[in-house]
């Protein structure tokens, strides 16, 4: 019983995107993924209709002869992109092909052949075919030859002046992560390093809040035509919230997320940093992924409350590091408690111990705890971070220990 999806989504990047060793890419039915579900039959089709997966698209695609060379499209790293999305009839189909421009004549019949045969499979209502030439792209002809598989390794690299990157993650959303992230690099900062600081959740960019950062203010570096960071604290800070307005809301497929994350990474002048710090978004998603296609990690630091709900997803998060092959550095508890400002009673809130538990279970170093306090709220909300503003402080000391340990493992 064939299954399918509402409306867009999944997609595939033949230049080093769409890699067999990263099953998340890797699809054998449906086309569509990560939508909500829905039956056939809902959506006005027979249960009788099948749809087409990645899989079988690229085969018809391999299968696609091209003018003056055995090898075909898919080898020869012409197909940028491929999308799929269910209308009323069935799937759109959208197929883009990188060419040379002085090969732009001759592969139009190559075009008009795909769209042919494309939309001969059951289940797509049409397909659209763009022949892409505003890069020089590889040569088809006699002299071209297959490219072979990307390595994914290969494919990775840091960011030009950046000695290593960090991401502060979380499984969960709701547990301070980027609250954490933000004093963790000025922690960090104050050991004497150089420090940058990326905001990678496109969903729900929180920095420019966090810093006090104006929006609509990034400019571009004339000479290179690199995004030039903001500068806060001493941190050379980017974020996509420094790009839109505050309350748009970012309506983005997977595709546009990656471009984004890959832009910010290596598009931005960032100049010569010790550690830039990614503040990842929530979840094991396609950011995720992205990141760790782009740069080789030195680390992933893992922020949880205490209690199990949050620790729940917190192992699927080391479990996803962990199958990329990205160090866990360790894990923070933060909310670990609340100390009562008046008679200085403590209270567990949300349980106590329970990140430091998991960290000893699964052999992890377990970097600190953080309390619950109102200074780190009210500091946070006016833009003003407590280690910038009170370093002093019995609510900055916990930030600034775990970073001296950070310090020590980069």
């Amino acid at each position: 019983m064939t299954q399918v999806f509402k409306e867009c989504v999944h997609f595939v990047k033949c230049l080093g995107i769409y890699n067999l060793n990263l099953c998340h890419y890797k699809t054998t039915r449906p086309l569509l993924t990560n939508v909500l579900l829905r039956s056939p039959e809902s959506l006005g089709k027979p249960w009788g209709m099948t749809y087409p997966s990645q899989d079988d698209i690229l085969s018809l695609l391999a299968a696609i002869k091209l003018p003056d060379t055995p090898s075909n499209l898919v080898e020869l790293g012409l197909l940028a992109d491929l999308s799929a999305e269910m209308e009323e009839e069935g799937l759109h189909i959208r197929i883009v092909l990188e060419i040379d421009p002085a090969q732009a004549e001759s592969m139009v019949p190559v075009r008009d052949e795909i769209q042919k045969q494309v939309e001969a499979v059951e289940g797509v209502a049409r397909a659209a075919v763009i022949l892409s030439a505003h890069k020089k792209a590889p040569s088809v002809g006699k002299g071209a030859k297959a490219k072979p598989p990307a390595d994914p390794a290969a494919e990775r690299h840091l960011p030009d002046g950046v000695r290593a990157v960090i991401a502060v993650a979380s499984a969960k959303g709701g547990v301070g992560k980027s609250t954490t992230a933000v004093n963790l690099a000025l922690a960090l900062a104050k050991t004497g390093l150089s420090v940058g600081l990326l905001d990678a959740d496109v969903y729900g960019p929180s920095l420019p809040r966090l810093l006090g950062l104006p929006q609509g203010e990034v400019v571009q570096d004339e000479a290179t035509g690199k995004l030039l960071p903001m500068e806060a604290y001493g941190l050379a800070c980017m974020s996509i919230g420094l790009l839109v307005p505050e309350n748009a809301p970012m309506i983005w497929r997977g595709p546009m997320v990656h471009g984004a994350l890959k832009q910010m990474l290596h598009d931005v002048a960032w100049g010569a940093r010790d550690v830039l710090i990614l503040d990842m978004p929530p979840g094991t998603g396609d950011a995720s992924l992205s990141v760790a296609q782009h740069v080789p990690l030195a680390g992933a630091v893992i922020v949880s409350t205490p209690q199990d709900i949050a620790l729940l997803d917190v192992r699927k998060g080391i479990a996803m590091f962990q199958k990329l092959e990205v160090p866990v550095l360790g894990l923070i508890e933060n909310m670990s408690y609340f100390e009562c400002p008046h008679c200085h009673g403590r209270t567990d809130i949300f349980g106590h111990g329970g990140a430091r538990a998991d960290a000893e279970k699964l052999g992890l170093p377990f970097l600190g705890e953080i309390p619950l306090d109102l200074k780190i709220r009210e500091t946070s909300d006016s833009s003003l971070p407590i280690v910038a503003t009170a370093e002093d402080s019995p609510q900055a000391a916990p930030y600034i220990e775990i970073a001296k340990k950070l310090a020590e493992m980069l």
